[in-house]
C-alpha cells in the first residue's frame, strides 16, 4: 500500500516505514506530523479525488537536517565583478508510520 502526498510544493510517493526528506516543517524532533493533502492512495485499487478526501498520512519527525552546500557564483566579464555565495537547504527527516484511509 502506498500514498502520494503533497508538502512543500512537491509530491512524494510514500509507504509505511519509509523515511523521506521534506522541506523544513515547524515541528520538534520526535513529534508527530500529519499530512492531510493526500493525492492518491493505492491499496486493493487506486483511489483518487473524492475517495481520498478524508485520507491522511501520519509520520514521526526524526531530525532537522541541512542538505549539501550549493555554490552560487556570479561573474560579469571585463568589469571585474564576481560574487560567490553558498546555500544549504534545510530539510525535515520524517518516518512514515501510518496511512489512514
Amino acid at each position: 500500500m502506498y500514498a502520494i502526498i503533497a508538502t512543500g510544493g512537491k509530491q512524494y510517493k510514500v509507504s509505511e516505514g519509509d523515511t523521506i526528506f521534506v522541506e523544513k516543517l515547524d515541528a520538534e524532533k520526535d513529534s508527530t506530523v500529519t499530512f492531510d493533502s493526500v493525492i492518491a492512495v493505492s491499496g486493493e485499487k487506486l483511489m483518487i479525488q473524492d475517495d481520498v478526501a478524508n485520507a491522511s498520512v501520519t509520520g514521526k519527525v526524526l531530525d532537522q537536517v541541512k542538505g549539501k552546500k550549493v555554490i552560487v557564483y556570479r561573474y560579469k566579464r571585463k568589469s571585474g565583478y564576481h560574487k560567490k555565495n553558498g546555500h544549504r537547504q534545510r530539510y525535515t527527516k520524517v518516518k512514515i508510520e501510518k496511512i489512514n484511509v
